[in-house]
């Protein structure tokens, strides 16, 4: 089971030349419901050939995710005494282009649709304007006995 709760990562801010630039604090961008969330590759993200290693794009887009739910007000960890968490019920991976050590990178995170049950989100990595990697991630909750579960009115409500 994959949890939506992550440790906080490195975001971008646009400076006045439309590049973006890392800051340490954790500010992160929303354009037209599109939450942005940057990264920065380290060498510990990389494999042997100096890419960076295909399940990390999966941690990445974990942490847009996990900054997208706080942004918008959602504690998990309430949510979690309540009974309920969230999961990840389904990824479908695109990997285009190959990020390596150093690069500035941008989590881009989109809802879909939700229904009761479930929330359907698309994510992008990007260097600038470059798509590296794309995904389409079923999001569900489930309860403490570990059946689905619907998703709290908050989100629902929070989303349409």
């Amino acid at each position: 089971m994959c949890s939506l709760l992550c440790c906080p990562a490195v975001t971008i801010q646009e400076n006045r030349g439309n590049t973006p630039k890392l800051v340490h604090e954790l500010e992160k961008t929303v354009e037209n419901q599109t939450h942005k969330l940057g990264v920065r590759v380290y060498y510990e993200d990389t494999d042997m050939a100096g890419i960076v290693y295909y399940a990390n794009y999966l941690r990445y887009i974990e942490r847009g995710r996990s900054e997208w739910v706080r942004d918008n007000g959602m504690d998990q960890n309430a949510m979690k005494e309540e009974g309920v968490v969230f999961a990840v019920r389904r990824v479908e991976a695109d990997y285009l282009l190959p990020a390596k050590l150093d690069d500035e990178l941008v989590v881009e995170t989109d809802v879909m649709s939700v229904t009761a049950a479930r929330m359907v989100m698309e994510q992008h990595v990007k260097r600038n304007e470059e798509v590296l990697f794309n995904a389409i991630v079923t999001v569900v909750c489930i309860g403490e006995n570990g059946l689905p579960t619907r998703l709290p009115a908050k989100v629902r409500q929070m989303v349409h």
